[in-house]
């Protein structure tokens, strides 16, 4: 009787087993048959999830200087003025403006059906307002010196604000580009350096996407603006998840927990090239505007002879690092400009892997091995530093690893240090406690660069954290900004190009392809010279496949 009933039991379990399985083969089948499907109209709603390795800083635009704030900023708040997808300008905030045959005069005609995402409608006084608010020397932020140009705005109405600058300025529309406007009625008569100003961690803007929470060192929660001026996102909540390691992040992905990652070279080239993440994932690969670098403390007396600088320079196979750590996935950086630009100077001094001439520079700057323990010194004091870059980034791990072993070889020692990425911004980067750095800059595509190179920029929450000065550079860069025939500005971005290359105050080390996997659930993306996430508004995700991520 027990075997009887024992059979039947497991006769039981093994028909409701068979059941599931044939329930899920069919949600299976139906989910990929709409994931396969290109006609799926655009729908309303749906959640997309996105991950960063490090956690936003703050979250009001004139004091964030890190990439993880600005992709919320971006889609918080909004600029007079963006680039579109084929880098041309298009309004914003503003739905058209004019420019005086001078370049001394820019009128921006603004929107009138725009409101802050508490309901008080935007005006010109916010802009005012915010330009003040940039050029006030208590406001900490490396971004006023594209506004100490501008001599006095003037209002011409609610929606109509005439800016004056006190002469040329070529980078003007770039810089209204870069400005996101911030509300004046809940920031006016308040101190943006309080640490208890609400509006640092609950932003309210005007863009397309409205604040909801932010739990550190896990997500920040953004929900549709249904009343959107420009019209309603399509997807209705947005979710930032800080995942403070790539390949975490990449796990996650194929797990279903992510719509959206960048990949490693790794990922992209391996790790995601078989059957099952292809059918569940796009991939996109175009070179942007952006660099790696390794970056020396000009404080520092090691790196004050820039035969040294270069030395190292000479020191570093490059190739090794593209080939190694990139998986190809990258090109040389002779520089701060990516080739293809109309600024771009293609002939100035290179650094190819060349060991023996990085020691002949060295000797010259009286570097030699008294001792014979196989580490350079110089007065008694042996060449040894640290290079200290994020947590999170093997690719700059990895490359710090190579480097270490590069210089090793001609008598350098260095040592490697990963440090969390707000605490490595805010302690050594801030505070210029650091020997060299390797980190990366994302970049507009003016080639306007005073605040990163000019000598005015070293102070506290600047740009130019190396302490790099050079008077030639520093006319340059303040004639080229002032200078609109775009022939005499390619002549004098030529030259600080090569001065650059020169003095090598960065080891301009590569520029990444920038490598992305998007959920196939996902559509409207059109990569373009700008990218994908220019028309992130008009991605959508259809309504068979919302609330659905399913991966093998």
């Amino acid at each position: 009787m027990r075997r009887i009933r024992s059979y039947t039991f497991f006769l039981f379990i093994l028909l409701i087993f068979s059941w599931g399985c044939k329930k899920k083969n069919r949600i299976d089948e139906e989910y990929y048959r709409y994931l396969s499907d290109p006609n799926l109209p655009p729908a309303y709603g749906g959640e997309f999830v996105t991950a960063s390795i490090g956690d936003a800083s703050v979250l009001l635009p004139v004091l964030a200087t890190d990439s993880a704030s600005f992709d919320i900023i971006s889609l918080v708040y909004n600029t007079l003025i963006r680039y579109d997808k084929n880098l041309n300008f298009k309004g914003e905030l503003a739905k058209k403006w004019k420019v005086s045959k001078d370049g001394m005069v820019i009128t921006f005609y603004l929107h009138k059906n725009v409101r802050w995402h508490d309901g008080v409608p935007f005006t010109a006084d916010d802009v005012i307002f915010t330009y003040k608010l940039i050029t006030d020397p208590e406001t900490p932020t490396p971004y006023a010196s594209q506004f100490n140009v501008i001599d006095h705005i003037e209002k011409v109405d609610d929606y109509t604000i005439r800016v004056y600058y006190k002469e040329p300025f070529a980078p003007a529309l770039n810089s209204w580009a870069g400005l996101y406007i911030v509300p004046k009625h809940l920031l006016y008569g308040k101190k943006v350096t309080d640490p208890s100003l609400k509006l640092k961690r609950h932003p309210i803007g005007t863009g397309p996407y409205k604040f909801v929470e932010w739990r550190p060192g896990d997500r920040i929660v953004l929900e549709v603006n249904r009343d959107y001026f420009d019209g309603r996102p399509y997807i209705s909540k947005y979710v930032y998840r800080i995942i403070p390691d790539q390949a975490t992040i990449f796990l996650e992905l194929k797990a279903g927990g992510l719509d959206e990652a960048g990949l490693t070279p790794v990922q992209f080239v391996r790790q995601s090239n078989f059957e099952r993440f292809r059918r569940n994932f796009n991939k996109y690969k175009y070179l942007g505007f952006g660099y790696t670098y390794l970056g020396y403390n000009l404080l520092n007396p090691l790196f004050r002879d820039r035969r040294v600088r270069q030395a190292i320079s000479y020191a570093i196979n490059k190739k090794e690092i593209i080939d190694g750590v990139l998986m190809g996935q990258g090109i040389i950086a002779t520089g701060p400009y990516r080739p293809g630009t109309w600024y771009y100077n293609p002939d100035v001094k290179k650094y190819p892997y060349n060991p023996q001439m990085a020691l002949k520079l060295l000797h010259e700057a009286g570097w030699y091995d008294h001792d014979g323990d196989g580490i350079l010194d110089k007065n008694g004091k042996p060449f040894r530093f640290t290079i200290m870059t994020n947590q999170g980034n093997n690719q700059r791990k990895l490359t710090a690893e190579i480097i270490q072993k590069r210089l090793r070889e001609i008598g350098i020692d260095v040592k490697i240090r990963i440090v969390e990425w707000s605490t490595f911004i805010n302690e050594f980067i801030d505070k210029k406690k650091f020997d060299a750095v390797i980190l990366g800059w994302g970049l507009d595509p003016d080639p306007d660069q005073y605040d990163i190179w000019a000598s005015t920029k070293t102070g506290p929450n600047q740009f130019n954290f190396i302490s790099y000065k050079n008077p030639e550079v520093d006319r340059i860069l303040d004639e080229a900004r002032h200078t609109f025939d775009i022939e005499k500005r390619k002549k004098l971005y030529y030259r600080f190009q090569e001065i650059l290359a020169e003095d090598q105050p960065y080891t301009f080390l590569y520029i990444p392809y920038s490598l992305v996997a998007v959920h196939k659930r996902v559509r409207g993306i059109k990569p373009a010279p700008a990218g994908i996430s220019y028309n992130f508004i008009r991605w959508y995700i259809p309504r068979p496949l919302q609330g659905k991520r399913l991966v093998e």
